[in-house]
């Protein structure tokens, strides 16, 4: 997908979520949407949906989500009828958790393998098997220092478009979506790969 992307996050930087998505989906033949069914996720799923109902709605799993984030997953993929597609890991996280114990600290040396097997192996089989050309994220400016250097729309190391139509909003606004939707938040979400808010995992880095 040959786009100017500097032109293309100035044209797009003053329009509404809901446009920016019409716009990417116009220029994409295998859209698909990640997601955490984290905090705020509940917008980007219902915004995408009420654009393109049977978008593919990719969740890597990684097994350690709290009970919360799981019931907050099952309400919205019923609610919204998302077309869900998910990935796990290789290893359950009981196997590893059996053999390997516990989730190892950011600063523990098996850390990265830790990465790598519960969240960036399955994200690669996912878009292996989807043969994306979009991929719809809810990233945002100022959650961490790389994505500040990010903007609505970029591209994947392997060419692929990146399109978050969220990028510039706060969380208050993001709020207000929720509530004027009668949206439901998660709050209670962890990610055993990043623990630290503000740390990357090498999903978006890639």
């Amino acid at each position: 997908m040959d786009l100017d992307l500097t032109r293309v996050n100035k044209e797009l930087r003053n329009e509404t979520p809901e446009k920016i998505i019409e716009w990417a989906v116009s220029v994409s033949k295998r859209p698909i949407l990640t997601t955490n069914f984290g905090p705020y996720e509940a917008a980007i799923l219902h915004a995408c949906v009420k654009c393109q109902p049977d978008i593919t709605v990719v969740w890597c799993d990684s097994g350690y989500n709290t009970d919360e984030t799981y019931r907050h997953a099952d309400e919205l993929i019923a609610r919204l009828k998302l077309n869900i597609s998910v990935y796990l890991p290789l290893k359950s996280a009981a196997h590893r958790n059996a053999v390997l114990g516990s989730i190892p600290d950011v600063d523990d040396p098996g850390h990265p393998e830790f990465t790598e097997e519960v969240k960036l192996e399955p994200f690669r089989r996912a878009m292996v098997e989807h043969k994306t050309d979009l991929w719809l994220n809810n990233v945002r400016k100022g959650q961490t220092e790389f994505r500040d250097s990010l903007d609505i729309a970029s591209k994947s190391s392997e060419g692929i478009l990146k399109v978050s139509p969220f990028f510039y909003w706060a969380d208050e606004e993001l709020s207000k979506y929720l509530d004027r939707n009668h949206l439901p938040n998660e709050t209670n979400y962890f990610d055993p790969t990043k623990v630290l808010q503000h740390r990357e995992c090498g999903l978006h880095t890639g």
